[in-house]
Formats: C-alpha cells, sequence, structure tokens
C-alpha cells in the first residue's frame, strides 16, 4: 500500500522473468474465476522486485483488461505470468477487509511452510524483500 492508501501490486521474481499480472475473482469453481483487471509489462520483468498500482495506469505497466471495481466479500487472488506460460509467480489471495488491514509499507503474501501450508501473512516491504526468495 502506497503512503496515501493506494492498493500496489508487489511482486519478488526470483531467478526467472515475469512478463504481467493478473488479478481475478478467486474462486474453487473455474466458472467463477473472472479476471477483473491484467497488466502486461513494457519489458519483461528480471529477477528483483517490482511493483505497480492496482488501481491507475503505472509507469511500465499497461493495463490489458480493466473491469468492475473491486468489492466486499469477494476474494480475488493476483498472480504473476509470463506469455509463453513457461513460468508463473505463486499468487496471493485477499479480500478489501485484507486490504484494509494494511498500513503503508506492508505486503501480504501466501508464504508457503516447510511442510507446504500456505498461510496469508503481512510483513514490511523490506522482509518481503529479504525473504520472498528464499525456498525457490
Amino acid at each position: 500500500m502506497t503512503g496515501d492508501g493506494r492498493l500496489l501490486g508487489v511482486m519478488m521474481v526470483c531467478g526467472h522473468r515475469i512478463d504481467g499480472a493478473t488479478l481475478y475473482v478467486d474462486s474453487d469453481d473455474s466458472d467463477r474465476a473472472v479476471t477483473v483487471r491484467s497488466w502486461t509489462a513494457d519489458r519483461p520483468l528480471p529477477a528483483a522486485l517490482t511493483t505497480w498500482s492496482l488501481e491507475a495506469p503505472s509507469p511500465g505497466w499497461r493495463a490489458t483488461r480493466w473491469h468492475r471495481p473491486l468489492t466486499p466479500r469477494t476474494s480475488y487472488a493476483l498472480y504473476g505470468w509470463t506469455k509463453d506460460d513457461s513460468w508463473s509467480s505463486g499468487d496471493v489471495s485477499f479480500t478489501l477487509a485484507d486490504r484494509d488491514r494494511l498500513t503503508p509499507g506492508q505486503v501480504r503474501y501466501d508464504r508457503v511452510s516447510a511442510d507446504g501450508d500456505e498461510s496469508g501473512v503481512t510483513v514490511s516491504l523490506a522482509e518481503f524483500e529479504r525473504t520472498a526468495c528464499q525456498d525457490t
């Protein structure tokens, strides 16, 4: 989240490249997993931390799909992808209630434990950047 409260996409690319990102309605029913927003990076993203606005145009990113405002009681998921489907990032699930608990400089992501369990965690941007690629 930015200092003025705007929601950011935050991605740590670990040893591969990412070409874009998609935000979709998260559902176990594939018929309900609707793309809400999608972005394509102007250039493939190398291994590094990148951020972009989920709510407005951002330098280096082109919005390729922009449907619907985000709504309460809906679970969303955000993930990164490559145009040739050779790689993707892990996804993060969130609701607007999760977003509302964030403060500027925090990142929510799904951390995978040693036994494979996933859980949503909220950490500082610095901690995310330092630890996100540890298990890749």
